[in-house]
C-alpha cells in the first residue's frame, strides 16, 4: 500500500490523528478487515505499537474490533467516521465553552483581571502597541478594541473590508448603540455588495461614501488599529496591522478624518 505523505498530512490535520494512526487507518481501509500484525506490516508501523494505535482508533470510532481468534479489526466507512468526528468535535467544543462560561462564577477571572490591571499600571505608554499578523488575528483584536469603546468609533475601510466588517462587527455595533456610542464608517460604496453592507448597518452607524483608500479604526480618540497593506493585494494570511494606544496620534488622525468626513456623501 502506497499512500502519499501529503495525503497523510491532510488526514492528520482534518481528523486530529497522529502519524501512526493515519497509517494504520488507511492500511485498514485498503483491506477492510485485518489483524494488527498485518496492518503493522502494511503501514510500516512497529508491531509493538499497532495494538495501542488500534485501541486508540477504536475509542475514536474509526474501527471495530471483531470477536474471535486471531483478533481482527473492521474499517468503519469513511462517511460514518466523518459524522462521528463531527459529533465528537461539537461535543468537546460545547463542553469547553461550558467550562469557560463557568469561570464567570468563580474568582479566577477576578484574579486574572487584577493581575492585568497591576501589570498595565507598570507598563510605559509607549509599550502599549503591537503588530497583528493575519486577518483573523487582526479582526479579533479590532473587535476587542471596538467592543470596549465608551464614546466614539471611527472606521475607514475598503469596499471588501466593509462587507467583511458589516458581517463580523454588526453584533458589536448593536451593543455599542445601546450604550450610546457614536459610530462612523467611511468606505467606497462603488459596488452592490458594499452598498448592501452599508444598508445592513442602518440605525447602528452613520455610513458615508469616500474615495479615500485606507484601512484604520480610531476608538475613543485613544486607540488606533490600522492596516499597513491594501486588502486587494494581500492574502488574508499575510495581512498585517498595527495597534497603538496613543491619544496624541489618535486625536491627530481623528481631526484629519473630521476634515474629510465633512466632504463625504451620506449613504442614502
Amino acid at each position: 500500500m502506497i499512500v502519499k505523505e501529503e495525503f497523510l498530512s491532510k488526514l492528520r490535520r482534518y481528523f486530529s490523528l497522529n502519524l501512526y494512526e493515519v497509517k494504520i487507518w488507511t492500511a485498514l481501509l485498503s483491506r477492510g478487515v485485518s489483524t494488527a500484525g498485518e496492518l503493522s506490516d502494511i503501514a510500516n508501523v512497529p508491531r509493538s505499537r499497532s495494538y495501542d494505535v488500534l485501541d486508540s482508533l477504536e475509542k475514536k470510532g474509526f474501527v471495530i474490533m471483531k470477536l474471535g481468534k486471531p483478533i481482527k479489526y473492521i474499517a468503519i466507512p469513511p462517511k460514518e467516521v466523518l459524522e462521528r468526528v463531527k459529533k465528537n468535535v461539537k461535543k468537546d467544543a460545547e463542553e469547553s465553552v461550558k467550562r469557560l462560561e463557568g469561570l464567570k462564577d468563580t474568582n479566577v477571572i477576578g484574579e486574572l483581571n487584577s493581575l492585568h490591571t497591576q501589570g498595565v499600571e507598570l507598563v510605559e505608554p509607549s509599550d502599549l502597541s503591537g503588530s497583528l499578523r493575519g486577518r483573523h488575528n487582526l479582526y479579533n483584536h479590532l473587535e476587542l478594541t471596538i467592543r470596549n469603546a465608551e464614546k466614539t468609533v471611527t472606521l475607514v475601510t475598503t469596499e471588501n473590508g466593509l462587507v467583511r466588517k458589516a458581517e463580523s462587527l454588526k453584533p458589536v455595533f448593536e451593543q455599542l448603540k445601546k450604550r450610546g456610542v457614536k459610530i462612523r464608517v467611511a468606505a467606497p460604496l462603488g459596488n452592490k455588495e458594499a452598498q448592501k453592507a452599508a444598508d445592513s448597518l442602518k440605525g447602528l452607524a452613520e455610513v458615508k461614501n469616500c474615495k479615500l483608500r485606507a484601512r484604520f479604526c480610531v476608538v475613543d480618540g485613544k486607540e488606533v488599529v490600522f492596516m499597513v497593506m491594501d486588502d486587494a493585494d494581500v492574502h488574508p494570511t499575510y495581512d498585517i496591522g498595527i495597534w497603538i494606544n496613543t491619544p496624541f496620534f489618535a486625536n491627530a488622525l481623528e481631526e484629519l478624518f473630521e476634515l474629510a468626513w465633512k466632504g463625504m456623501k451620506v449613504k442614502a
